[in-house]
């Protein structure tokens, strides 16, 4: 091979692989800036909170501070069970905790686009049905009565669900075996879980203003 290609395509190799280690490593102002800190926050859920594609790490960008805030309490007081989460946050304090929620809570990324779902029409509309109205004969409140008309959240602890992929709703849903959860069969769960899924976000996915109604359930996120 013609020496001078070879040298080439090494530089060319060079120049790409410093190209991908700057996308994947952001430069900070400062090593004690919060873009810094967060870096043990982004290894899971993308480097602006944005989530991952197969689901099951969550888009954490954009919903309300506190919400996000009562989770890092919950996992490190042990109230909220999932190790990684339990062991990274064990020591931080209620300070440091509440500068990470309002970091991600500020993010916008781009949202991944809506998922397709192979679940056949009839259970799509059970899910939606669910999502939108509720099935009032087994005391099920519709999604949106305390997540928002536009599936956005609700200030200031309600968090939004445009955006999460099936695989993880239906896990969300699972861990919340008290109250209106309960009472959903797993064909529910898994339309539920699609439906929500599918749903373009709106134009602006940012939470709704302060919910000063009561909700049709007590919430865990409400501390």
């Amino acid at each position: 091979m013609d020496r001078q290609l070879i040298i080439g395509t090494f530089a060319l190799f060079a120049t790409l692989a410093a190209s991908a280690q700057d996308e994947a490593i952001p430069s900070f102002k400062s090593v004690d800036s919060i873009e810094a800190r967060v870096q043990g926050c982004v290894t899971c859920h993308g480097q602006s909170g944005q989530g991952t594609q197969n689901g099951y790490f969550p888009r954490i960008a954009g919903k309300p501070a506190r919400y996000l805030y009562n989770q890092l309490i919950a996992f490190r007081d042990g109230t909220r069970k999932y190790p990684p989460m339990n062991y990274l946050v064990a020591y931080l304090p209620d300070a440091y905790l509440k500068e990470m929620a309002d970091h991600f809570a500020a993010q916008r990324p781009a949202f991944a686009p809506k998922e397709a779902s192979q679940l056949d029409a009839a259970t799509i509309e059970r899910g939606k049905a669910i999502a939108t109205v509720g099935d009032p004969a087994r005391a099920i409140p519709a999604c949106i009565a305390c997540h928002g008309a536009g599936l956005t959240g609700m200030e200031p602890g309600i968090p939004g669900l445009v955006g999460l992929r099936s695989a993880y709703n239906r896990v969300a849903m699972r861990f919340m075996q008290s109250g209106s959860a309960a009472r959903l069969s797993e064909k529910d769960v898994a339309a539920v879980s699609a439906f929500l899924a599918m749903q373009a976000p709106p134009k602006d996915a940012s939470p709704e203003s302060a919910n000063l109604v009561r909700m049709p359930l007590a919430c865990g996120s409400q501390h």
